[in-house]
């Protein structure tokens, strides 16, 4: 009988995280949100919501922007739980400026979390998941590290620094039956967005083709699809879900 298998999502607790965690529990895995340290009455309260939902998920507190905490983090949860079978890589922050005005913390701070954590969670992951011959990898990028966007220069390095880590990472893992992915949402409709003053938003809207945001399930949705045990055979790529807001 296949042992149920363990998915990581960093992130998991925010808007798109919470999605994902959700659809991939659907698809019988068992589910581990990570979330910020300093979060954690947050993260409690959304662990205790889910669980009266039904959903039993694992809740593990790291930076994940810090590669010597990251490490602690795969060996305590391989030591508790078990091996990773499928990394989702979902962390992120904005600190949005123009760069004339950018400070090298913002700079700094976005990329840590948002590039440096894909390299700090997956280095731990990749070993175990070739010696067992199974392993998914999904890298959450941004349509805005496909098109660049005013104002993030950090986010926009950060997200397209995921694309070309994605497809290294791919060629380097291809006959090791471990595939790695990226998926590049537009603008979701999150409590984030959701703040966003209403002409702002109204102006964000008139940009997308389809006339209105993603909702979190549909990110969720392609996720799952690429972490599926059947989708054997999708490796490098990155998947855009953005409404028709930029089409290459």
């Amino acid at each position: 009988m296949n042992k149920q298998k363990i998915a990581l999502v960093t992130g998991g607790t925010g808007g798109i995280g919470t999605a994902i965690c959700i659809a991939l529990a659907d698809q019988g895995r068992k589910v581990i949100a990570g979330y910020f340290p300093p979060e954690q009455e947050i993260a409690e309260a959304w662990q205790s919501k889910h669980r009266d939902n039904g959903y039993e998920f694992e809740m593990v507190a790291c930076d994940v922007s810090d590669y010597e905490a990251s490490e602690k983090m795969l060996h305590d949860i391989e030591s508790t739980i078990g091996a990773v079978d499928i990394l989702v890589n979902c962390a992120g922050i904005t600190r949005d400026k123009t760069l004339r005005r950018m400070t090298p913390e913002q700079w700094d701070s976005v990329l840590r979390t948002n590039l440096d954590s894909a390299f700090n969670v997956t280095r731990h992951v990749v070993e175990g998941m070739s010696e067992s011959g199974f392993g998914r990898i999904v890298n959450i990028s941004s349509v805005n590290g496909q098109k660049g966007q005013y104002g993030q220069a950090n986010y926009s390095a950060a997200k397209a620094g995921l694309h070309g880590f994605t497809k290294a990472v791919a060629q380097e893992l291809a006959t090791k039956g471990v595939t790695v992915n990226s998926v590049s949402p537009g603008y979701v409709k999150t409590e984030m967005t959701d703040a966003i003053p209403e002409e702002i938003r109204d102006a964000i809207i008139q940009q997308v083709p389809m006339g209105r945001m993603a909702l979190p399930d549909e990110i969720a949705y392609v996720v799952s699809f690429l972490t599926d045990d059947r989708n054997t055979y999708m490796t490098g790529a990155n998947l855009p879900v953005n409404g028709g807001m930029y089409m290459s």
